[in-house]
């Protein structure tokens, strides 16, 4: 089915393929809604289940990731025009004195895969800049990453930020990186941790759909 060979091409980061099945499915009024589920998504996750299992590696993760976002362009103004909305909105960003974005990056491209719409708001974010974003932006989600422990307490910052500002009723903070534990998640009051991308995408969807 065309729906498994648009996953199958994604999965080997095959763009030209996935684009021009895309296509011919759009052509053969296969629903957009269909595509972006049974084959962007589903295939996403399928990397995102081995990049857990250290079947697959960074490399492997961008090129599936180039994939769907190639995709994306062509059906995303399909989906536009029928009104399918992403299931939520997420700022993402790395927190004050933390300059490193690999790991933002896979977790960004693993909740794009979970029909999750990301605004990035890069590395070294200072508290005000978030509280900025999301009164501007208004998302559902708020990921905080830091890759060093001198930087997990950027994390504690921003929710504080949050609770002062008095918008931290109004969206669901999730965060991670390296030296990042459940138990400090909780301690700081974040809604959601994960040590992986693959999983912290599946948690995301899993507190916009069901709740915290």
């Amino acid at each position: 089915m065309i729906l498994e060979e648009i996953s199958k091409w994604l999965q080997r980061g095959k763009t030209g393929e996935v684009q021009a099945l895309i296509q011919t499915a759009l052509a053969g009024d296969i629903s957009p809604h269909d595509i972006l589920n049974e084959s962007l998504i589903k295939g996403m996750s399928v990397i995102g289940e081995k990049f857990k299992k250290n079947e697959v590696y960074i490399p492997e993760v961008l090129i599936a990731a180039r994939a769907m976002k190639m995709g994306m362009e062509i059906l995303k103004p399909v989906l536009i025009k029928q009104g399918i909305e992403p299931i939520g909105k997420a700022l993402i960003c790395t927190v004050k004195g933390d300059l490193h974005d690999i790991g933002k990056n896979l977790v960004k491209m693993m909740l794009e895969g979970q029909g999750i719409e990301c605004i990035d708001l890069g590395v070294n974010v200072a508290s005000a800049t978030v509280i900025e974003a999301v009164r501007t932006v208004k998302p559902d989600l708020v990921c905080l990453s830091a890759l060093l422990s001198t930087t997990m307490m950027g994390q504690k910052e921003v929710i504080e930020a949050l609770k002062a500002a008095n918008l931290r009723d109004q969206v669901i903070v999730m965060v991670g990186g390296a030296p990042v534990t459940a138990a400090f998640a909780e301690a700081i009051g974040a809604d959601g941790y994960s040590s992986d991308a693959a999983s912290a995408a599946v948690l995301a969807k899993q507190l916009l759909t069901e709740g915290v």
